[in-house]
């Protein structure tokens, strides 16, 4: 019902910008003047059609389910209802399945069909009351901005000013949105804290998450040290920056400068398949093809490399971030100004002595930037390396060695049914923790370089 009535909205909203249009196109034929195109007066008459149905979507979305949850509660039998939550929870979860359909593990109390039923009815009735109700104010709504239409009446102030508020809106969830996943993680890294010594994670030398459960069970120590999760993280992002950085920064000079137009409108496109491969190919390749290939190396050379070894992973990270390394840097090299170039050719210098004294010095804030932006990517990486690496923590800073990440942690300790009570899956939460403010960090610095650049040259 909800598609449908997004559908309908917007059909009308289009056939209400015609009216609204028409009727500021007659006023102008009549009075031989109107403030705004006639357009605008159109997008005034949709908008405030379109403008209840929007509102009304989004508390449905937002409200819906609880409200008919609480009633469906409610018409539940009393012995029903006074169950513990976690009783009542499955209860309601069985009602849910036999709802839509699904099969049920075991009947939970006679009447749950009739609750099932009821359910159904619920959402029935509401879409219905939704429907309609956005369609009839959405008339209402119109009705005034079409009465409001003059010559005089200023629509397109009216749609700035809209656009500002969907656009100070948007940006306001993003901040939001971002402010509540920091709070959410923030909140369960301090209830680790409490029960982790914060220098011990920190500085601590061995990470074996596992608690024991009972007396003298074995592999059980319950060690948080980071340390070893860091170094893994920070060999892997190195091997991958090693091998991008000079890629990406060479091919990006080489598009900027040397390459034809027509080459470097082939090249760069496919260049930028790159980045719309996803993440998962990339873990694939690195487990299936690339690490047994570098095993095998390894003891034609007579070297014990691992399966899972840090050099496989740190590769394919590399692989994956050329593409940001060449396009920022192409970008930023594109934008050193033209007179600079002419200057040094007057002054007698080639082409290679002009992109090294000239181009890649005037450049190098927004390619640090960039090399920053890629390294902060790669220290964020999960599929890759939850794919490819290892799942012990290892004191190890050898790249034939099997280590582990932050991120293969952090999905290791919350795969499954988990005790959120428990050290051992608040630790996720301080893993993310560390992990964000890091890269937060990272992105800060790269920001300040690129927007010092920015000043400089725009």
């Amino acid at each position: 019902m909800i598609t449908f009535l997004i559908f309908t909205a917007a059909c009308l909203g289009i056939v209400f910008y015609f009216f609204g249009k028409k009727q500021a196109l007659k006023i102008k034929s009549s009075t031989g003047s109107l403030h705004s195109l006639p357009k605008y007066y159109g997008y005034y008459a949709s908008l405030w059609f379109l403008l209840p149905s929007i509102l009304i979507i989004i508390c449905y979305l937002l409200f819906a389910e609880s409200f008919i949850t609480n009633n469906l509660i409610n018409s539940l039998p009393i012995e029903v209802q006074s169950l513990p939550d976690n009783e009542l929870v499955l209860i309601l979860n069985d009602i849910k399945n036999l709802a839509v359909g699904n099969i049920l593990n075991s009947e939970s109390f006679l009447s749950i069909n009739e609750a099932a039923q009821f359910y159904n009815n619920q959402y029935v009735v509401l879409n219905q009351v939704v429907f309609y109700s956005s369609l009839i104010l959405g008339l209402f709504t119109f009705l005034y901005a079409f009465r409001s239409i003059t010559a005089n009446f200023r629509a397109r102030n009216k749609i700035e000013n809209i656009i500002y508020v969907f656009l100070f809106s948007s940006a306001s969830v993003a901040i939001f949105a971002t402010a509540g996943i920091l709070l959410s993680v923030l909140f369960e890294a301090i209830r680790f804290f409490e029960i982790i010594n914060f220098s011990d994670f920190l500085f601590g030398l061995t990470w074996s998450p596992q608690i024991a459960i009972r007396e003298g069970q074995v592999g059980s120590s319950g060690l948080f040290g980071a340390v070893p999760l860091f170094l893994g993280t920070i060999l892997i992002s190195l091997i991958a920056l090693i091998l991008a950085v000079p890629i990406g920064l060479m091919t990006a000079i080489y598009l900027s400068e040397y390459a034809h137009p027509k080459i470097r409108s082939i090249t760069k496109p496919m260049l930028e398949i790159l980045s719309g491969i996803p993440t998962v190919v990339y873990g694939f390749f690195a487990a299936v093809t690339l690490a047994p290939f570098i095993r095998e190396t390894g003891d034609l050379l007579g070297l014990n490399i691992a399966s899972e070894s840090a050099l496989g992973v740190g590769l394919v990270m590399g692989i994956m971030i050329i593409p940001l390394v060449s396009s920022l840097s192409d970008d930023v090299i594109s934008a050193v100004p033209q007179a600079m170039r002419e200057g040094s050719y007057g002054l007698g210098a080639t082409k290679s002595e002009t992109i090294k004294k000239v181009i890649l010095p005037a450049a190098l804030p927004g390619i640090v930037g960039g090399i920053l932006l890629a390294a902060s990517r790669a220290i964020g990486e999960t599929m890759i390396v939850v794919m490819a690496a290892g799942l012990s923590a290892r004191l190890s800073f050898n790249p034939i060695d099997a280590v582990t990440t932050v991120t293969v942690q952090i999905v290791t300790l919350l795969t499954g049914d988990q005790e959120f009570d428990s050290p051992k899956t608040l630790a996720a939460f301080a893993l993310g923790l560390t992990l964000f403010i890091f890269t937060l960090f990272l992105n800060f610095i790269a920001l300040r370089v690129v927007r010092k650049y920015r000043e400089q040259y725009e």
